[in-house]
């Protein structure tokens, strides 16, 4: 058996001078479960939704809980999971009215022949499948990231999680969500739920994506990332290099981004992106703005 090891997100944006001692401490404590987990054999597809959940649930990242509504006052959530190396992926978009967007993104993956479900169609998915329906929005929904570079309409936005995990039979899976921040256009969708820009997975590379979306999408992110190294490319050059095009075309964010060999890369061109991991040796480590 090989060694695990695992990357995290908590969206890029984030601005110096805000306190982010609560993501740090939350990020550090989902890496700390999760080790011996992995340590234990968990798949890479089950750790990163586990992972992913975790994110979604507490309320700090513009993920899940942490949404905030659109324009038009309503929250639409999107997730996205794909996993290695046969390239099998699931993703929700414009998902109202449900906690885990992550959860419904991987029954589609599971339970369907389709790879993404949006509005509507996705919430009677999600509620097929039975899960967790939120009841009182105003009580549940916690607007995070309101300290972060998250803009309203007239610049893009952005906030969001992922999560990147290589297992002990040396599987690679990544996944991704987002909640959006306030006023952005109803039914705005950004890179987080499509397979290719916000998350890959295969064979050789796990990757998820945090910034501003359009940019993400135009230039492939995360499936780049993936075609670089392939190409002959390190997993650290081939991750700056997309990041770079992003900050050339007029972009922000960042992407985390794991290996095979279980080599981690986390460039980002915004101040600061939230971000923990544990290596192939165990180590764990947290950070904000340094790397």
């Amino acid at each position: 058996m090989g060694r695990p090891a695992l990357i995290l997100h908590g969206g890029a944006g984030a601005r110096r001078g805000v306190d982010y001692d609560p993501q740090v401490a939350h990020m550090r404590q989902v890496v700390e479960t999760m080790k011996p987990r992995l340590m234990d054999g968990l798949p890479a597809a089950d750790a990163v939704v586990e992972a992913v959940v975790m994110l979604e649930d507490s309320g700090l990242y513009v993920s899940g809980r942490g949404a905030s509504p659109n324009a038009a006052g309503a929250y639409e959530l999107d997730a996205s999971l794909m996993v290695g190396p046969d390239g099998r992926a699931g993703a929700v978009a414009a998902l109202q009215g449900f906690r885990n967007p992550i959860l419904a993104a991987r029954a589609v993956m599971e339970e369907t022949p389709h790879v993404l479900l949006a509005g509507e169609g996705a919430a009677l998915f999600a509620a097929e499948q039975g899960l967790d329906a939120i009841g009182d929005e105003a009580a549940w929904f916690t607007h995070a990231g309101q300290g972060d570079d998250n803009h309203p309409p007239g610049t893009l936005a952005h906030g969001t999680v992922g999560c990147c995990v290589l297992d002990t039979e040396g599987r690679l899976a990544a996944a991704t969500s987002t909640a959006g921040v306030f006023g952005k256009m109803a039914g705005r969708v950004g890179d987080s739920p499509l397979p290719g820009a916000g998350v890959w997975a295969d064979d050789r590379v796990a990757a998820s994506a945090t910034g501003q979306g359009e940019y993400f999408i135009r230039v492939a992110a995360c499936a780049q990332t993936a075609w670089r190294v392939a190409a002959g490319a390190s997993l650290d050059q081939a991750a700056r290099a997309v990041v770079d095009q992003i900050g050339a075309l007029g972009g922000d964010g960042g992407l985390i981004a794991l290996d095979a060999d279980g080599q981690i890369a986390d460039p980002y061109n915004s101040q600061g992106m939230k971000r923990a991991w544990m290596t192939v040796e165990g180590q764990i480590g947290v950070d904000v703005f340094g790397r």
